[in-house]
């Protein structure tokens, strides 16, 4: 007998939640507008797009090394991501644009169940999360790593995309530095990671365990990456502009938001 597909059906109940905006992000017209604006300043290189589940919750893992990271996984992977954001992005037009795009706004610093609920939505609607392990813009060596989507994996079982960007900061390039035009960006995708579905309660053990097999794929897939294209990161940020580095991330020292939700 043939297993049968993730579907978001099978996730926690989180009807009660809104689902962030999808009309932009999921637009096929818009994404296709937005990929050229990106493609006529840009030489962008997406590698392994086919090792992106078709159908079903799917959890983005990437590195975290510039800007424009964030951008290039809503627009460039094969289907739409809905990233969780620094909440300090969310003001002015930028908030706007970032709200009606459908990204999720996360305190980092606090504990955010909102963030977690709004994440868990877009996995049950067989969609896929974008999340940041670093925690913040760095080297993007992947040495620090946050549990958010272990989390994310344990609670809804959906597959880990490991993805690596390569590019999108120059080296001695700031937080909110740009490479310039005509500059080539790689976006490298590697295979999923499946952990498996895990009932509430989860223990930190677990979590921590999750979490650690994830670095560790994503580390592996970045020294493939290097031996077999010579693609190198851009090294660390200036040293007046380190971001500090998030105490709680998405759920750390959290109890769980779906307890009473997990079917």
């Amino acid at each position: 007998m043939s297993e049968r597909p993730l579907t978001g059906r099978n996730l926690p109940r989180m009807d009660h939640v809104r689902h962030p905006p999808r009309y932009l992000l999921h637009n096929p017209a818009l994404r296709l507008a937005a990929r050229r604006v990106l493609a006529r300043r840009y030489d962008i290189v997406v590698t392994g797009g086919e090792l992106m589940p078709r159908h079903g919750p799917v959890v983005v893992a990437a590195n975290h090394i510039g800007w424009l990271d964030g951008p290039l996984l809503g627009i460039v992977l094969p289907r739409p991501v809905h990233a969780l954001t620094k909440l300090d992005m969310f003001t002015g037009r930028t908030g706007a644009f970032l709200r009606h795009s459908g990204q999720i706004p996360l305190d980092r610093f606090h504990p955010d169940p909102a963030a977690v609920k709004s994440a868990l939505r877009v996995l049950r609607s067989d969609n896929a999360v974008g999340v940041f392990p670093e925690g913040t813009r760095g080297d993007g060596e992947l040495h620090r790593f946050h549990r958010g989507a272990a989390y994310l994996a344990l609670v809804s079982g959906a597959p880990v995309l490991p993805v690596l960007f390569f590019g999108t900061r120059l080296p001695g390039g700031g937080l909110d530095s740009r490479p310039p035009a005509g500059s080539r960006i790689d976006v490298v995708i590697g295979s999923p990671v499946s952990v498996g579905k895990q009932p509430w309660p989860r223990t930190r053990e677990q979590l921590d365990e999750v979490s650690r097999l994830l670095q560790r794929r994503l580390h592996e897939h970045l020294v493939a990456t290097r031996a077999a294209t010579g693609l190198e990161l851009p090294g660390p940020l200036p040293a007046h502009e380190h971001e500090p580095d998030p105490a709680t991330a998405i759920t750390d020292g959290q109890p769980s938001p779906t307890k009473e939700h997990d079917d």
